[in-house]
């Protein structure tokens, strides 16, 4: 194998790498059918009460007065004015806002809350948004697929896809180790996820093709190993920075957002990783080749009598 001065040998560890993706794999599958996902209440159904304060509101001060009175399931969020608290729990008691507005207020009189709206989502509700939800990721997974294989070759979209099933398989896994509730928020973080490893996926690949061309000499997995190299400075730059942002919302997001952040801090490193342990792997399985490449020749039909 002849690579380069300055080439990292990716493929030289890609057997070791493969059986590490599989472990986790199979352990992400096996928490997803055992656990299952801790649907939050915008999949499982509840009451939603929009409760208004005299004064700006603490987050963390209402979510502790709600658990000393026994409501230790509530989500607590801002709702537009930092007056305006949101809180969903999963009931369906029909005097559950005024018990709610009553508890708050005796537990804080110096600036009582006032019951503004109740509202129900029932669970018919929450099972049209889970298989919803489902279908747009098998939707936006198969509009890829043509994509990828339209754009560059079928062997490349079998490895996209892949790579994208990968990421989405580590994600949920992970959710559904630790329960942590999976709202529509975080189904839009996975869809994220998807749309970033794409992304990166997509930046070594266009340098593979690319080197075909420059390359003819090089064995595939030198090819390989040459444009992830040279795709690397980029892939970290944008890794590291994204991730930073995403940490700052972990750390400093609250509640309501730790979900979406861990789902894309997860599907981050796990897109970055399967860039090139995955998506570039099934193409040495597939045994891609400059022939591969080059358009079929057509056939010139002579039309003159």
């Amino acid at each position: 194998m002849n690579i380069k001065i300055g080439t990292i040998n990716f493929m030289g560890v890609r057997n070791i790498a493969f059986a590490c993706t599989l472990i986790l794999s199979l352990i992400a599958l096996g928490s997803w059918f055992t656990k299952g996902l801790n649907f939050g209440l915008d999949f499982t159904g509840g009451t939603l009460i929009e409760l208004s304060y005299q004064q700006p509101a603490e987050l963390a001060k209402v979510r502790e007065q709600l658990e000393k009175a026994g409501y230790n399931e509530a989500v607590v969020q801002s709702f537009g004015d930092t007056k305006d608290v949101l809180v969903r729990m999963p009931s369906e008691d029909p005097e559950l806002g005024k018990k709610v507005a009553g508890a708050l207020q005796a537990a804080d009189a110096a600036n009582p809350a006032s019951l503004k709206r109740v509202e129900y989502v029932g669970p018919q509700v929450g099972e049209e948004l889970r298989d919803q939800g489902g279908l747009g990721m098998l939707l936006a997974l198969g509009g890829i697929l043509v994509y990828v294989g339209f754009r560059f070759q079928w062997k490349f979209a079998l490895g996209a896809i892949l790579s994208l099933i990968h990421d989405v398989i580590i994600v949920m896994g992970v959710l559904s180790f630790f329960q942590i509730t999976f709202d529509l928020t975080v189904l839009a973080a996975v869809l994220a996820v998807v749309g970033y490893s794409l992304n990166d996926t997509i930046v070594i690949f266009d340098r593979v093709r690319e080197n075909f061309r420059v390359l003819r000499k090089a064995s595939l997995i030198d090819n390989i190993n040459i444009s992830t190299s040279q795709t690397l400075l980029r892939t970290m730059a944008t890794s590291i920075s994204t991730l930073l942002a995403i940490a700052a919302l972990l750390f400093f997001g609250g509640d309501n957002l730790f979900g979406f952040s861990i789902a894309l801090f997860v599907g981050v490193l796990a897109g970055t990783y399967s860039s090139i342990y995955i998506a570039d792997v099934v193409l040495i399985w597939l045994k891609l080749s400059a022939e591969d490449l080059i358009p079929p020749a057509t056939k010139e039909v002579d039309d003159r009598p």
